[in-house]
């Protein structure tokens, strides 16, 4: 004799969800974690680059720039269930219940944005960099060409393009001569004949420049050197100060660049499209003998480069739809993609310890 164990289809039903809830619940904690962080991270970098070129792309065009700063994410992940029974009859015919059951899931992201403004945020985009700031970026991998390049408007009576640091100049920078030292520096900080470093004066911290003239291979290039700064040669340290009243053989006076000026200078760089050039939507600045000035002749032209066009380009590092054409950093431009790095980390050093002003704009990311 055989017995039958009957279950119901309710029961049958609710065991069905509890299986498939105890195999979902794999997918949160840790595990959820570990999907959802890296995509973030992604999604948060690409978001943060595009707006900083789309910045770049703006103050070509003398459009105001804007910073939103994500304030917060928070992923919201919920897991629901349902069971239940149909049942059918047939007259004449065998009656049947059928059990029915749900899962219900759902991944709810809420992204706040805070405008970065206000007086804080003000001063320090306008304010010089700070030279311990420059310093720390020589003494932390950056070739010293990138950041004297960059940062640097002035060294003793050499000029970096001092006109570009604002909207677009009609008419050509001076650089020449700050373009041929900086190749000097390059080539010195490769032999490690240049060191760049703090030192102690008394209760007082001061940097210093120092030399090394002994190298026989490389005195020629030292002596350029000497000859463009106008420094005295019986010295080999040389202070680094900012006094533009004091300027003397011994020390090298430096105007720093701001992160505004630093931002219009790259943004000189930015590729406009001809057609905006011909409907006078941006300045072409005049070379010295006629016709448009090459921009990728100067220091920061050398080290960036935002390519344009009416469809965005497949190698694109960074890409912005802007003014219906497209602008991009090429994947395979290194040196674009090393100075767009150092231009990131420069802002965050100096803008990113400025308080949020104004009000935080929240929105729920769809599916």
């Amino acid at each position: 004799m055989t017995t039958r164990l009957l279950i119901p289809s309710t029961l049958l039903a609710a065991l069905t969800v509890t299986s498939l809830l105890s195999g979902c619940q794999s997918a949160f904690g840790p595990q959820a974690l570990a999907r959802t962080h890296p995509a973030y991270n992604a999604a948060i970098s690409a978001s943060v680059n595009e707006q900083m070129l789309q910045n770049l792309v703006r103050l070509r065009y003398r459009d105001v720039a804007l910073f939103l700063e994500i304030g917060s994410v928070t992923a919201s992940l919920s897991l629901g269930a349902n069971i239940g029974a149909s049942a059918s009859v047939e007259i004449g015919g065998s009656d049947s219940l059928s059990p029915a059951a749900g899962i219900v899931y759902s991944d709810n992201p809420t992204i706040s944005y805070a405008p970065l403004r206000g007086e804080d945020l003000l001063k320090s985009i306008l304010s010089p960099l700070q030279l311990e700031s420059i310093l720390v970026l020589t003494q932390s991998g950056w070739s010293i060409d990138r950041v004297f390049g960059l940062c640097f408007e002035r060294i003793n009576n050499l000029y970096n393009a001092p006109t570009a640091s604002g909207p677009t100049p009609e008419t050509a920078p001076d650089y020449q001569q700050f373009n041929r030292l900086l190749h000097l520096l390059r080539n010195l900080q490769s032999r490690r004949l240049i060191e760049i470093g703090a030192q102690q004066n008394g209760e007082d911290s001061e940097i210093v420049v120092q030399l090394t003239a002994s190298d026989k291979d490389l005195a020629h290039e030292i002596g350029q050197v000497y000859d463009l700064l106008q420094l005295d040669r019986s010295s080999s340290r040389f202070k680094l100060n900012t006094d533009f009243l004091e300027v003397a053989g011994s020390q090298w006076t430096v105007r720093t660049r701001s992160i505004s000026s630093l931002l219009y200078y790259l943004s000189q760089n930015v590729e406009a499209p001809g057609a905006h050039r011909s409907a006078g939507l941006v300045t072409v600045t005049t070379a010295e003998h006629g016709g448009a000035f090459d921009w990728s002749d100067t220091p920061a032209g050398n080290l960036f480069k935002v390519r344009s066009g009416s469809e965005r380009a497949e190698d694109a590092y960074i890409a912005t739809y802007y003014r219906g054409h497209w602008f991009w950093i090429e994947d395979s431009d290194l040196q674009s993609k090393s100075t767009f790095m150092l231009l990131r980390q420069l802002f965050d050093l100096q803008a990113g310890q400025s308080t949020f002003q104004g009000p935080t704009l929240t929105l729920p990311v769809g599916r």
